[in-house]
Formats: C-alpha cells, sequence, structure tokens
C-alpha cells in the first residue's frame, strides 16, 4: 500500500511554512498517529496501545523526513509513504525515536511528542479547516463507516448479545480497511442507563444504539443508529429531541464559523435547545461533541471553550437524551451542509433548529417491530 491516491504531501506546506516563519523554526515532526497520517498519508502504528507510533514525519521548509528504526524502514518506504520522503533509519537497538529526531533535525525544531530541546507543536490547529483532498477522502470514509453500522442493525436480532453485534460491527469495519477505536453497542436495559454503553455479554432486548468512531488514513467519524424490535412509548419523542438538538448545533456551528466565534459560542446555543425541547439539564450527562478530523474530536465544546470555529470542517455533534442519541459527521461549510456519515438508504427526517435558521437531515430509529 501508499498514501490513497489524490494524497499529496505538498498541500500542507503552506500551513507549516506560516508554522515555522512563525515561530522561528527550522523543523517540525509529528509521530503521533493523526500528525503522521496527516502529513504524510501513510500510518506509522504496530502497537496501537501507544500514543506514539514507529516513526516521525519531520518538515524543514523544502522536503519530508521520516526517521524510524531499521525494522521499520523497509515496510514504511515500500507501504506508507510518498515517493520522494527521505527515510532515515536508525539501529533499534542503539537509540530510541525521540534521540534519533534529535540528532537528525534541524534546530530549533517542534514536535508533537517530547524530544529533549524542542518545543511543543498544536498539531490539531494545524490540521484546521480541512483541505480539499481531506474532504473527498472523509466522503468516502463516511459513507463505508454509515453503511457498516447500518448494515449490523439490519441484521442484528434482539436476542443477540450486545458484545457479539460489536464484534460483527469491528469485523465489517476491518474489513473495509476501518479500524474502530470506539464501537459501542447499548441494549434497552444498558442504552437507558448509561451514555458509554461498552458492549457487554447481553441481549439486546426492544431497542439498541450503535455508535461508532471510525478511522482510516487518519481521519475520524462518527455516527449512532437506533434499532428498535418493540420501542418504548418515549423513544421516538426522547430522540426527536435529540435531532433537533444536534440540527441546533450545526446551525450555530455554520453562523458562529462565519462570525468568527468560538466553540464555547456554538455550546451555548446547544445548551439552549436543549431547553427549548423540554429536557434542560440533560447536557450535563454527556459531552455534546464538537469538530472532528484527524481526531475523533478535535475539540470537544464546553462552556467558555476558548477554541475557533473553523469553516469548512467535519464536526461530529452527539446530544443524548436518556436512552437516545443523535450522532453523525457533517461537513459545515459557509454555505450548508453535507452529511459524511450517510447512505441514503436510512430512514430520516428534515429538522428544523430551535431558532428556525437551518434545517438538516437527522436520522430515525429503524423500526424493525
Amino acid at each position: 500500500m501508499s498514501p490513497e491516491a489524490g494524497f499529496d504531501w505538498r498541500e500542507r506546506t503552506d500551513r507549516l511554512d506560516a508554522y515555522l516563519d512563525g515561530n522561528g523554526l527550522e523543523a517540525v515532526w509529528f509521530a503521533r498517529p493523526n500528525g503522521f497520517a496527516w502529513l504524510t498519508g501513510g500510518d506509522n502504528v504496530v502497537d496501537r496501545a501507544g500514543d506514539v507510533g514507529v516513526a516521525a514525519a519531520g518538515y524543514d521548509g523544502d522536503g519530508l523526513t521520516v526517521v524510524t528504526d531499521t525494522i521499520e524502514a523497509p515496510r514504511l518506504r515500500d507501504e506508507e509513504l510518498p515517493a520522494d520522503a527521505d527515510v532515515v533509519a536508525f539501529d533499534w537497538y542503539a537509540d530510541d525515536l525521540a534521540g534519533a529526531i534529535a540528532d537528525a533535525s534541524p534546530t530549533p525544531a517542534a514536535a508533537d511528542f517530547p524530544v529533549p530541546g524542542f518545543e511543543t507543536v498544536d498539531a490539531s490547529a494545524l490540521r484546521q479547516p480541512l483541505a480539499d483532498a481531506d474532504v473527498e477522502r472523509y466522503r468516502a470514509l463516511g459513507r463505508d463507516a454509515a453503511e457498516a453500522v447500518e448494515a449490523v442493525c439490519r441484521t442484528c436480532e434482539s436476542d443477540e448479545t450486545e458484545r457479539a453485534v460489536a464484534a460483527r460491527l469491528r469485523g465489517d469495519l476491518a474489513a473495509r480497511g476501518i479500524d474502530s477505536p470506539v464501537a459501542l453497542v447499548g441494549g434497552a436495559e444498558r442504552a437507558g442507563r448509561y451514555r458509554h454503553y461498552t458492549p457487554n455479554p447481553v441481549e439486546l432486548g426492544d431497542y439498541a444504539l450503535v455508535s461508532v468512531t471510525a478511522e482510516r488514513g487518519g481521519l475520524f467519524a462518527s455516527c449512532t443508529r437506533t434499532v428498535a424490535f418493540d420501542p418504548p412509548a418515549w423513544l421516538a419523542e426522547r430522540h426527536r429531541a435529540a435531532m433537533r438538538v444536534e440540527a441546533s448545533a450545526l446551525a450555530a456551528t455554520r453562523r458562529v464559523g462565519r462570525e468568527g466565534g468560538t466553540a464555547g459560542d456554538v455550546f451555548a446555543d446547544v445548551r439552549h435547545a436543549y431547553d427549548e425541547v423540554g429536557f434542560d439539564g440533560e447536557w450535563r450527562r454527556h459531552h455534546q461533541g464538537g469538530a472532528a478530523g484527524f481526531a475523533g474530536r478535535e475539540w470537544i465544546a464546553t462552556p467558555g471553550h476558548g477554541a475557533t470555529v473553523e469553516l469548512p470542517m467535519a464536526y461530529a455533534w452527539n446530544p443524548t437524551v436518556q436512552g437516545t442519541k443523535s450522532e453523525d459527521t457533517t461537513l459545515v461549510t459557509a454555505d450548508g451542509f453535507e452529511v459524511l456519515t450517510r447512505t441514503g438508504d436510512w430512514p430520516s427526517e428534515a429538522v428544523e433548529s430551535v431558532g428556525g435558521d437551518a434545517t438538516t437531515e437527522r436520522h430515525l430509529p429503524l423500526d424493525r417491530s
């Protein structure tokens, strides 16, 4: 394998040049998997338990350099890196990644993980807003992730266990080349009690929520679907309330992005939307989501959060009302919305935001009763 078709690391250089010039630096390095993927289009992960990969990608105002050990260099060169990347290999037994970067890099420099004498780079800020090529790859990831979630929801049965359904979902995603750092399946009993329904060996029962955060090529897409076998009487009302809060969050994102506001400004609208749909205080029981991209959430909105709302950017808002959740990953631009985790083959309806300044398609529960 190699970076996906259409990926060109040189599209990142304008931002990187501005960062180097603005901070008086000679080089910047990325070893965390999402930063490495953002710059190279490749994957530097072997051990998924670690925060730092087996290689670091650096830019010095001229070329792309990748530092890794002698174990990984041949594979990365052949399968993960652009053809014009300069690969520097160090003996695995003689050094570690941080030390090898310190030896190889011009200074002063910055890195997204601890390197002696280096500054720390805020990689998330460099990744926002999304580039055009990122959006194209995002569309493919979002569609594939939604197809996998929806297929599982159409075929699962009420007497299956949460754990069995989650295993099938992870397998389907993996077959599409997608990792699933989050795969939650909550049946009727546990989805009503917990906001993070990590799969247990208990039957789904009357209905289930299936949530995933899916990653491919460094990009992350999140979505939730609800499948109902014998839906409780309250399910439709609560789900519609959550959908309206999500629609309101998207409307606020577009408005605040146009005006140059912050995540805290959007959060204020989200909180107000909960009040308006009759579930004030529900926002306290689960985070509401935020910007997505080269992380499951580049930031999560909180009261007063100062992160800039960038456009165009992907946003994954995930409001919950006890026992229900509405969540998709949506590209928000100054002109409108594009639901990236959408197949067009799932029940949905147009939902108006609180205040009526935007209408977006939201996903309904699938009734299999």
